[in-house]
Order: structure tokens, then C-alpha cells, then sequence
């Protein structure tokens, strides 16, 4: 299982906390952003591949931002892949640190 923090832009979430195996999302959690909707993300997509949730999710917009919590995951979801498969490491999405580790610690 491969562990991936994602840290968001433009939306009142965070960071995307997620597990991957192989292109399978699994515990996907959200730190801020709305309650009720970002608890019933993880739940809707749980088990689903990285595709799906971009095929899905990608694009979709919150208000008058140029992305969405939804968006954020799919980015999210995309990255950790390439991540996953060594396509890239240290300095990603704008400038900002995520966490890569395969073990689940930081």
C-alpha cells in the first residue's frame, strides 16, 4: 500500500490524505473543507481506480474557484499514482511538499 498526502489549493480542504494499491484509491480523508460533503466522498469512491475518480471528478468547480475539493482529488488521486510508479519526487504541485511513503508514516 502506498501512503500520499496531497496539499490542496483553492478550496477550504487542506490536505487529501489517501492510500493506493496499484491504481486502487483506498481511505481517502480530508483535513478541513465541508463536514457532511467530504465525508461522503471517501465513502462514494472508496475502491475505485485512479481513472475513475478523474474521469469522474476532474473539472468539476466550487462556486467561483477554479477548482473544487472534488478537483483537488483527482489531482490528487493522478499525482499519487505518478508518484507511486517513481515518476516523481520532492517539489510537485506548485512548489508545495507532499508526503510520499509507501509505509503509511511520514
Amino acid at each position: 500500500m502506498f501512503h500520499y498526502d496531497y496539499t490542496t489549493e483553492n478550496t477550504c480542504s487542506q490536505i487529501i490524505s489517501l492510500d493506493l494499491d496499484g491504481d486502487v484509491v483506498h481511505n481517502v480523508k480530508f483535513m478541513g473543507g465541508c463536514n457532511g460533503n467530504l465525508k461522503a466522498i471517501p465513502l462514494l469512491i472508496e475502491g475505485w481506480t485512479v481513472e475513475q475518480i478523474a474521469g469522474k471528478l476532474s473539472g468539476v468547480l466550487c462556486g467561483r474557484r477554479p477548482t473544487s475539493c472534488a478537483d483537488q482529488l483527482s489531482r490528487a488521486v493522478r499525482e499519487a499514482y505518478a508518484a507511486s510508479m517513481g515518476e516523481i519526487t520532492g517539489e510537485i504541485n506548485g512548489g508545495s511538499d507532499n508526503i510520499i511513503n509507501e509505509n503509511g508514516g511520514n
